[in-house]
């Protein structure tokens, strides 16, 4: 029996999500890019279901403004790169449908 794997496409599923985004200054999760350089596997990035993790010329950058603030990238990262905090009060992802 072959087992069917189905892509769920998150961002698209996402659009009905509204978020009220704060600056990048009062990011509610950052990295430490010199800590995710060295790491041995990159967890965040196969974890994060809304792909907010991405290395550009070799250096781990994150999109705060798609997070969905489930906390994968917290837990995954066993490497002590990721804060995570939730947003402050009126800021972060607001659920239309669910």
């Amino acid at each position: 029996m072959e087992i069917q794997r189905i892509k769920i496409d998150v961002k698209n599923k996402a659009g009905t999500t509204t978020w009220n985004t704060d600056s990048h200054d009062r990011a509610h999760i950052t990295i430490k890019p010199d800590i995710c350089e060295v790491c041995p596997h990159q967890l965040c990035i196969a974890g994060c279901p809304t792909e907010c993790f991405k290395i550009y010329d070799d250096v781990m950058k994150f999109q705060f403004e798609d997070c969905t603030e489930c906390g994968t990238c917290a837990i995954m990262c066993d490497q002590d790169s990721v804060a995570w905090y939730y947003p402050r009060g009126t800021y972060g992802i607001q659920y239309n449908q669910g």
